[in-house]
């Protein structure tokens, strides 16, 4: 694996290019490979060559990583990094994030690598191509933290906010951003633990206002590197859940109302339904009119009809003096069970089979066949088979009975699943399944006769 760090970390100098040997990490060697870029020097009709030879060795590459064969991957790395030499300018260009992410690819998943050869090959890559230190910087921090090394990633990231290279720094200004507020997430972790240390001391210990104060100077820090990267339009969830909380903290609940509103409503940003979720369960701690609890949930349900706060939802608008909600619960549970990842959710099987009593009993008949005429072609082989009533019943009964209920409903007694389930004979559900029976005897929407 040294050979291997060597030639990844170490670039060339003018002397070492006259003279290109290729060689592994194992002390193989690629002779046909050794030909086409010892050829390099001299230019002109050997370009092409040198063009084919590196195209076909990101591929052995690419293939390589593909397959998990690290050792492989890193012995044509080796001949990879001659495309640092390439006389198309746009490729040179390029070639330094292409190093990095296979380079970092390779030696995070090689047996034989270790932390002291990922960081000096980080650092190395990170001043090879400018507009590459950022990135790289990042990622290199990433790659810290993961390792527990919590202190070092913080480190690496102050450095990397410092950077400036004249008028390319603005054109960089996101991923400064981006560093500063990963910086701030670091932070964030660290305020967390002395919250959790502060939770344990006595409010009249002189500890716990040093913990107190200690807390204090690093929510300012944090607040600092995460305002920034927040107001900026994209995808921040860690980065606003963490700010949220702190604001929350300190009692700037208008402040944390503000961030979360923004975030789910700001047109700039792209659509994101953890934002809806987010600000849903603030203004829920908050205790807020059951209107505007709807009005969020409305939103994340065009998002995701099948989240599963749509059950609350159906909660919140069966609960709502409109009718135009009422009949919206209705469309919500139906659009729930529309999902194969829901088929099994007897929360919602009960809540459509209470709900559907009610609305027939209310004579809102209409909604219930608005809902069933854009479904009664696939709901009944989707849900209704006789295959799912023998697999339901086996696995769970109290399930199979709710669905039988909403079946007959639908259906009527001729349903397959409802006949197969009402025939059952067993000594703790009988009551129930006669109770089903007479229900669907009232409510279903099918003439009793077919």
């Amino acid at each position: 694996m040294s050979d291997f760090s060597e030639e990844l970390i170490e670039s060339k100098t003018e002397d070492d290019q006259e003279e290109s040997y290729v060689f592994s990490g194992t002390g193989m060697s690629f002779p046909w490979l050794q030909n086409h870029i010892g050829t390099i020097a001299t230019g002109g009709k050997k370009e092409k060559d040198f063009a084919q030879t590196t195209s076909a060795c990101l591929s052995f590459i690419q293939e390589a990583l593909l397959k998990h064969q690290w050792q492989q991957a890193a012995e044509y790395m080796h001949s990879y990094l001659q495309i640092l030499e390439d006389s198309d300018s746009h490729k040179r260009q390029a070639a330094p994030e292409i190093i990095w992410k296979l380079g970092s690819e390779i030696l995070f998943y090689h047996p034989k690598s270790n932390m002291e050869t990922f960081n000096t090959f980080a650092d190395r890559m990170k001043n090879i191509g400018v507009m590459n230190y950022l990135k790289i910087s990042l990622q290199h921090a990433l790659y810290l933290v993961h390792h527990g090394m919590l202190e070092d990633a913080n480190r690496n990231l102050s450095h990397a906010e410092t950077w400036r290279y004249g008028e390319k720094s603005s054109s960089q200004e996101v991923l400064i951003n981006l560093i500063q507020a990963y910086k701030g997430l670091l932070q964030y972790y660290t305020w967390s633990k002395k919250k959790l240390e502060l939770s344990t001391l006595d409010e009249d210990d002189y500890a716990y206002n040093a913990a107190s104060q200690s807390m204090l100077n690093h929510s300012c820090k944090t607040s600092v590197n995460l305002g920034a990267l927040i107001q900026t339009p994209g995808v921040w969830d860690p980065f606003v859940k963490s700010y949220v909380e702190m604001l929350e903290f300190y009692g700037d609940r208008d402040g944390a109302r503000e961030v979360l509103t923004n975030y789910a409503y700001d047109e700039k940003f792209p659509s994101n339904p953890n934002a809806h979720v987010y600000l849903y369960n603030f203004l829920k701690r908050e205790k807020a009119p059951r209107e505007k609890l709807i009005s969020v949930l409305k939103i994340l349900y065009q998002i995701v009809p099948s989240h599963k706060l749509m059950l609350e939802f159906h909660s919140l608008l069966r609960k709502s003096e409109k009718e135009d909600h009422r009949k919206l619960g209705l469309e919500v549970l139906f659009g729930v069970l529309d999902f194969a990842g829901c088929t099994k959710n007897i929360t919602a099987w009960k809540y459509l089979a209470k709900y559907l009593r009610q609305i027939l009993m209310g004579n809102h008949l209409a909604w219930v066949q608005e809902e069933w005429n854009s479904r009664k072609n696939w709901w009944p082989d989707f849900h209704f088979s006789s295959f799912w009533a023998k697999n339901d019943w086996k696995e769970d009964k109290t399930l199979a009975c709710e669905k039988a209920l909403v079946a007959g409903i639908l259906l009527g007694k001729g349903c397959r699943y409802f006949r197969f389930i009402s025939k059952q004979d067993d000594e703790v559900l009988r009551k129930k399944i006669k109770r089903i029976k007479k229900s669907v005897e009232n409510h279903s929407i099918v003439n009793p006769g077919l």
